[in-house]
């Protein structure tokens, strides 16, 4: 079985390229994916200078590369389902490079608009406004039961 789920955030705006003679769009870009590291071992990683975080690379393919490249930018919150692929090519000075890389089934949008909510996962200006959305109406906090 060959499966991976990541959630994590862009590291840089996704590249889109289009593959010559079909056109087929291909858009890649890396996460930073949090390592589980317990307090003591974070702090103690990031004094030795060592990253807290590992940075796969992702490659989406068709419209989706499409979508992430116009609508996904850097420190975007995504979640990623996909498999891993390896690959190897030989470099200018004739060495051979291995490769490892996730090829995105599905890409999951989980932040929009600004990204100025510092962290926080707080709706912000161009979400929609569920009190003036028929059939919706607000409730208080208080009559939810748990």
């Amino acid at each position: 079985m060959n499966k991976v789920v990541l959630i994590g955030r862009l590291t840089a705006d996704p590249e889109l390229r289009f593959l010559p003679g079909n056109g087929t769009a291909v858009s890649t870009f890396n996460l930073a994916v949090d390592k589980n590291l317990s307090k003591e071992k974070r702090q103690e990683l990031e004094q030795q200078g060592k990253p807290t975080a590992d940075f796969p690379r992702i490659v989406v393919w068709g419209r989706q590369a499409e979508n992430c490249a116009n609508y996904l930018s850097k420190g975007r919150l995504v979640a990623i389902d996909g498999r891993i692929q390896t690959g190897s090519y030989e470099n200018s000075q004739g060495q051979r490079v291995y490769t490892t890389e996730v090829v995105a089934e599905r890409v999951q949008f989980l932040e929009w608009g600004d990204n100025n909510n510092s962290g926080n996962n707080q709706r912000n200006n161009d979400s929609m406004d569920f009190s003036t959305a028929e059939g919706f109406q607000p409730v208080d906090d208080d009559d939810i039961p748990f």
